[in-house]
């Protein structure tokens, strides 16, 4: 890449997502209701809850800022919603594989990656009718240009993984999957590029052995642990998702010559953060800031926001700790909003990235501009 491109920035006007919970922002939400992230959901940032499993905002919400954008819509939520710039198709328990079940059975979304790449393609396609049509609607929709100089980013694939423990399959049942978890990924991939995208920031998947909700649930043996506390074991599965993601990134970025693709190495980012917990302030790294009981202040039957109905009255007894900013990790599997900016920090100026190229120079990074 030559290097006067370093000195420019892409000036993204829109960002559309996909994701998980990671990056959901309230399409769950717009699904069911309060009851999808209640309180103390969203308190330390937005002083209510706000769509977010998290005291506040998210690795997307820093990525809006930076790029001077509005908080990200989601594409679910009708309620005085402006998609001007950009969407977020992402939902709480959103797979890359269709799940054979329903979220009431097993809380994994059916809107998995296929199905949020269809809400895209749609909204799309009735945006540009919408602003044709030219009513008090208009401004309220992306123009047409901005498809293809948007940032498109996914954080996707960590329920896929889990949904395979919670059927008790072994790791190497989920490890046996994961090629075509990576096939359905790469094909959503191909398809919005054949929309017009061509920047791409998209997130490997973390540590998932390092979650308490892992270590909590999973039957894990003292020679699984490694030096930091973590399941090794799950994280090892964690680590083969990412080697197959990036080989297929690899031979993507051949496929699609004016595509500009980022792989950004979140699995390093949090794994570096939980092994700097004490030196950051963060204290142990497992505790659970959200929750009740058990070895994480964690339990997986009664969830952060959890309540009981004593003498008559609902009570909260999943609650915050006093302060979330000392904690990494928000509800079992969620980071806090101060983990979250620490890791947005560490990726946002491409250190964890490959190539390692500024999200706001993630425009540059195609194969004809090296």
């Amino acid at each position: 890449m030559r290097a006067s491109h370093w000195r420019i920035e892409c000036k993204f006007p829109a960002v559309f997502n996909f994701g998980d919970s990671n990056s959901d922002t309230g399409a769950l939400s717009a699904m069911f209701g309060e009851p999808a992230n209640p309180p103390p959901n969203g308190e330390a940032f937005f002083h209510s809850p706000a769509g977010r499993r998290c005291d506040g905002r998210l690795i997307i919400d820093f990525i809006a800022e930076d790029l001077g954008l509005p908080y990200l819509s989601p594409f679910l939520d009708s309620m005085g919603t402006n998609f001007s710039n950009g969407a977020n198709f992402a939902t709480i328990g959103s797979t890359i594989r269709r799940q054979n079940t329903t979220i009431f059975q097993s809380g994994y979304s059916p809107i998995s990656l296929d199905i949020q790449y269809e809400e895209f393609s749609w909204f799309m396609k009735r945006s540009k009718l919408i602003r044709e049509k030219g009513d008090m609607f208009k401004n309220l929709m992306p123009e047409e240009s901005k498809f293809s100089s948007a940032l498109y980013t996914f954080d996707i694939g960590q329920n896929d993984l889990t949904a395979g423990y919670d059927l008790n399959m072994s790791i190497e049942q989920v490890k046996a999957y994961v090629p075509d978890v990576i096939s359905q990924f790469t094909d959503t991939i191909k398809k919005v590029y054949a929309d017009g995208g061509r920047a791409f920031w998209i997130h490997n998947t973390g540590p998932v052995g390092c979650l308490p909700y892992i270590m909590d649930t999973q039957l894990i043996t003292a020679d699984q642990v490694d030096n930091l506390g973590c399941a090794d074991l799950f994280n090892g599965v964690s680590r083969y998702f990412n080697q197959k993601l990036k080989e297929s990134i690899i031979q993507l970025r051949t496929e699609l010559p004016l595509a500009a693709i980022t792989y950004v190495d979140i699995y390093a980012a949090k794994y570096s953060l939980i092994a700097q917990s004490e030196k950051l302030g963060f204290g142990d790294p497992f505790l659970v800031c959200c929750g009740i009981g058990g070895k994480y202040n964690f339990n997986n039957a009664r969830r952060c926001g959890s309540t009981e109905i004593v003498n008559g009255k609902q009570i909260l007894i999943a609650k915050s700790c006093e302060d979330p900013s000392s904690r990494i990790n928000w509800d079992g599997v969620h980071f806090t909003e101060a983990a979250n900016k620490w890791i947005y920090d560490q990726i946002s100026n491409g250190a964890f990235s490959d190539p390692p190229v500024p999200l706001k120079m993630a425009c540059l990074n195609r194969i004809n501009d090296k």
